[in-house]
């Protein structure tokens, strides 16, 4: 269907290019991998590039024609795969991924057609809230521990003064007790 939708848009358009974008908006997590997906179609030869304006600059990420010329930005290298229908893949996205693509899709005659993707990476949280769980958990045992010590040493310390009480308490009978003797 989406071909078929394609081939009649590019058949009617007057400039002979056209161009699909699906999803317009995409949300990801650091780390992820993202499909930035188009699918264009033109009667001659075509050169696609994809640029990333946010608000650090534009950085033009890759360019190619038809399958025979690529250019790849050094910054994208090893994190861009590109596919034969206009899209490209982002590897390990991060933060500052954030932000608009821009896909321009050229004809050789000169014709032009622009697609925007907006991209919105967002932190995962649940990791920050992990390491406070854990810390927590281990304060948690750490107290329960020094309670458990102050407690025992709190009980012998009384069987200690009970002890040598004891021990005065007799030795006080004694004498008095030698004393009634005499």
């Amino acid at each position: 269907v989406t071909t078929a939708l394609i081939a009649l848009l590019c058949l009617s358009a007057p400039e002979g290019v056209s161009l699909l974008v699906p999803q317009p908006s995409i949300n990801a997590t650091v780390a992820q991998n993202i499909l930035l997906s188009v699918d264009y179609s033109c009667r001659g030869v075509a050169t696609i590039e994809w640029k990333h304006v946010s608000s650090r600059g534009t950085t033009k990420i890759v360019e190619w024609r038809s399958g025979n010329y690529v250019n790849i930005s050094t910054v994208y290298k090893d994190r861009v795969t590109i596919f034969e229908n206009g899209s490209i893949q982002l590897l390990n996205v991060g933060v500052t991924d954030a932000g608009y693509y821009f896909v321009t899709v050229t004809e050789e005659h000169g014709t032009n057609i622009y697609g925007t993707i907006v991209v919105n990476v967002y932190e995962i949280i649940y990791e920050d809230l992990h390491f406070v769980a854990v810390f927590f958990a281990f304060l948690t045992g750490v107290s329960a521990i020094l309670i458990c010590f102050m407690w025992l040493c709190n009980k012998s310390l009384h069987l200690f003064q009970k002890k040598t009480h004891k021990l005065t308490a007799s030795n006080t009978e004694e004498i008095e007790l030698e004393t009634i003797e005499c």
